[in-house]
């Protein structure tokens, strides 16, 4: 409600009745103060059904934990951990409550969000003394920070407001950094300003001039200015935007912010990976491929024990990555799983985007222990002491095939020593597993809609070129140019900025490079989307001016995106997109018009206010004429889009909307005063009867201007309104030549009009129209909008994290805490039967 209320015009208003209700104006003051607040209250509806809109998707965006209950490793809602769970951290995972660690292996985290510092942070499991400063808690991973390398296992001791995270998150504000869209709105309002300053400062001093009374002309003037304000734009982009992100919603599109919806339609060039967005994302392992003189069935056991995936009693992994879901799955790998009893898993070195490989060190059944080191075959190529020129041969093969390798080397490794990367060495190839993500299918159509949408797709990945240019040729992408990771470490922004153009796939790129890449596209001009979904792809999601990635991606990713895909589809994306635009289009309508018509109407206010002896219309009778025109255009986000609005991105060009309000605002002017001449020199009106007469006439041209505004085409022949849009405004229009006629007429300085005064309004309001059509063709003709250029780089990205790991809900300040005893947050890990005592961490 306060959103409503503090606009400053509004608050001059009330001000202004309050002091009217005081000096024996009263029933005037009634009267502003009841249609004031029948707008805030209609504003306030609309926005709060937005905002439940908005919280609503937010509840559909999951985020799970690996949890320790009972012994055995599940993936539960982070909403739903409690003190005393023990959680699994992983590479890229956010920390998901408080924990105080009982093991890590090579576990940082980054604490930029609590701390500022940007490096990460070393843990271990090392007690610290109680009230140790928050960046030094080695001992803990807080809540909201992420898992930067390694891994970690730690007990639960605060959850949501309870938490450092949590503590800081209630005393925020809860502002966020302003997209592109709301920029422009922003712009837009300070050219309302600026206008509506100007008229109801000259016509407060014409009137003062010519002697009228000093608060009927301080009413005018203000009610000129809320007249010449489209007061529920703020209420009409939030209704456009939730209901667009109702309709995304159903096509499987939910947006954590829903101004991000009209971002997305501004999206011109498409960053994405392969896996699962030109691939099915569905991996099947084929088979195993093994070198010098070990079997396929021993390939595939090393390649099942080397991996960092929790195994439940029942046999099944937890939590684990794509690839080892898809070995342990395969019916293949089941004659193989009764054959690991006898191993034993001592450390795990875990992988991590730089080395690109994970290690472990195991005992076989008869007390030999080995190290295994699984990953991307160019390194793993490189950490073996002797590649026989077979097993490049093959790896050749299947890339050009354009499967997915893993490579799987050993050594013997010693019990008793620590395993860590310069371990991964004179390594004994033993073979390849090879997996097949084949092609979506139907996606070529999913490929021409977005083509058809001015949207330029290129390819980021981690995967051989080999591999993600076969891909493609099978998409019927024809021959596309490839840079790789390498070839961009050759180059500076100059060189990588003219290679940007005309390469469609990045392959073999680290997180880095994918940032750098999506901020060279940035400064070329044009909104960037980058679509991705793994721990690597953060940067370049935060990089890009929309952040897009999918439900079951790592949390690091979803939190970095704005918007989520319920199914990686670029169909669904390519909805998204168009309805971005839609919303765009829609709100311009709403603008276009009130601007024009508006300041139109004021104009004329303003101009016969010079001549005539009386006040043209009434304070309240110009905010009445407000409030029902602009109820009548609460139906526009319901209105249909022609398709070239959707063709391309469109973006707030304030010079456009200024130019379109100087040009059409004059011929609403030329038949308000049209009208002052037919009523007073044809039906000789007073005072009453005029005021009535141009309430009824310019609330029909400004009303049904919309038809005419609402697209390029002809209305109603090559387009049309929906049935919404064209009832509301027929039926606004009735009710104001019916409102003279009830008992309101009185008490709203109204009295009946002539019968022949309604045929002259239905002359001038069509003649009207056809000017305004003939108007619009010479505009558009002569006036195209430009794309404005494109704003500097700077940090578009605030990220609240406290909600997702407490509840939707706003966070409620905690109570203080009783801080606990030295050894309290830094004693052993507390069991499940010990949760209800477990401790917090200590508040600083």
């Amino acid at each position: 409600m306060w959103h409503q209320l503090r606009s400053p015009l509004l608050g001059l208003l009330l001000a202004t009745a309050i002091v009217s209700y005081f000096v024996g104006e009263r029933s005037d003051a009634l009267i502003i103060g009841v249609i004031v607040l029948l707008s805030v209250g209609l504003g306030f509806v609309n926005e709060y059904r937005a905002e439940r809109t908005a919280q609503a998707l937010h509840a559909k965006i999951h985020h799970q934990a690996v949890v320790l209950r009972d012994g055995q490793p599940q993936e539960v809602e982070v909403t739903g951990l409690i003190p005393g769970d023990v959680v699994e951290l992983r590479l890229g995972d956010i920390v998901p409550a408080d924990l105080r660690l009982l093991q890590v292996t090579g576990l940082e985290c980054g604490e930029s969000v609590l701390t500022g510092e940007s490096l990460p942070v070393a843990k271990d499991t090392v007690p610290v003394p109680a009230g140790t400063p928050l960046a030094e808690l080695s001992a803990c991973a807080l809540m909201g920070t992420v898992v930067h390398s390694g891994r970690g296992r730690g007990v639960v001791v605060a959850t949501g407001s309870g938490t450092e995270f949590g503590k800081i998150a209630t005393g925020l504000s809860g502002h966020q950094l302003e997209t592109e869209f709301q920029v422009g709105l922003r712009r837009f309002s300070m050219l309302l300003v600026y206008v509506a300053g100007a008229l109801t400062t000259s016509i407060f001093v014409i009137n003062v001039a010519l002697h009228k009374p000093l608060i009927d002309a301080l009413l005018f003037s203000l009610a000129i200015a809320v007249g010449i304000t489209p007061q529920l734009l703020p209420a009409v982009v939030s209704t456009s935007l939730a209901a667009g992100s109702r309709r995304m919603s159903r096509r499987k599109v939910l947006v954590k912010r829903l101004v991000c919806i009209e971002d997305l339609g501004d999206v011109d060039v498409l960053f994405t990976d392969k896996t699962g967005t030109l691939t099915q994302g569905r991996i099947d392992f084929m088979r195993a491929v093994p070198v010098a003189s070990i079997s396929p069935e021993e390939v595939l056991r090393l390649g099942l024990l080397c991996t960092e995936t929790q195994v439940t009693d029942q046999g099944r992994p937890v939590g684990g990555n794509l690839l080892d879901a898809a070995l342990w799955d395969s019916p293949v790998s089941a004659s193989q799983r009764s054959a690991l009893s006898g191993w034993r898993r001592l450390e795990v070195l875990p992988f991590d985007h730089e080395r690109r490989m994970v290690s472990v060190t195991v005992d076989n059944p008869a007390g030999v222990t080995m190290l295994i080191t699984k990953g991307a075959p160019e390194v793993v190529l490189e950490r073996c002491a002797q590649v026989p020129e077979t097993a490049r041969q093959a790896l050749d093969a299947e890339f050009a095939a354009a499967n997915r390798v893993v490579a799987v080397a050993t050594r013997p490794a010693h019990a008793d020593t620590a395993l860590t990367s310069a371990d991964e060495c004179d390594l004994q190839l033993a073979g390849l597993l090879v997996f097949l993500d084949p092609p979506k299918p139907g996606l070529a159509e999913a490929l021409g809609r977005l083509d058809a949408l001015g949207i330029t797709m290129k390819i980021v990945t981690g995967d051989n070129p080999a591999v993600a240019a076969k891909v493609c040729h099978d998409l019927g992408m024809g021959e596309v140019d490839v840079l790789t990771g390498t070839d961009l470490d050759t180059m500076d922004d100059d060189q990588l900025t003219a290679a940007i153009g005309h390469t469609t796939i990045f392959a073999r790129v680290g997180p880095e490079q994918k940032a750098r890449i999506v901020r060279t596209q940035r400064r070329t001009g044009g909104d960037v989307a980058f679509l991705g979904d793994g721990v690597n792809d953060a940067p370049a999601l935060h990089s890009a001016d929309v952040g897009i990635s999918v439900d079951l991606a790592t949390d690091v990713a979803k939190d970095a995106a704005d918007v989520i895909l319920l199914e990686k589809d670029l169909g669904v994306l390519a909805d998204g997109v168009a309805e971005g635009r839609r919303i765009f289009a829609n709100t311009i309508k709403y603008v276009l018009m009130g601007t024009s018509s508006n300041f139109g109407n004021m104009f004329s206010a303003a101009g016969a206010s010079l001549f005539l002896s009386f006040l043209p219309m009434l304070p309240y009778q110009i905010l009445l004429n407000n409030l029902l025109y602009d109820s009548s255009q609460l139906a526009i986000p319901t209105d249909e889009v022609d398709e070239e609005q959707v063709r391309r991105p469109a973006h707030w060009d304030i010079a456009f909307i200024r130019r379109f309000m100087v040009c059409f605002g004059p011929v609403s002017s030329l038949f308000d005063f049209v009208t002052f001449a037919v009523m007073l020199r044809v039906f000789h009106a007073n005072p009453t009867q005029f005021h009535t007469g141009w309430f009824v006439e310019s609330l029909a041209t400004q009303t049904l201007v919309i038809f005419a505004i609402r697209t390029c085409r002809i209305p109603f022949w090559r387009s049309h309104p929906s049935l919404p849009l064209t009832l509301t405004a027929l039926a606004v229009v009735a009710l104001g030549a019916a409102l003279p006629t009830t008992p309101l007429a009185r008490v709203l300085g109204f009295q009946p009009l002539p019968v022949g005064f309604f045929g002259a309004v239905a002359a001038m309001v069509a003649v009207y129209l056809l000017l305004v059509e003939i108007g619009k063709r010479i505009f558009y003709g002569t006036a195209r909008a430009p794309v404005p250029p494109r704003p500097a780089i700077g940090h578009r990205h605030l990220r609240r994290r406290a909600a997702q790991f407490s509840t939707i809900t706003r966070l409620r300040r905690p109570r203080p805490l009783r801080r606990p005893p030295a050894h309290g947050p830094h004693t052993a890990g507390a069991t499940g039967a010990q949760r209800s005592k477990a401790p917090r961490i200590p508040s600083q």
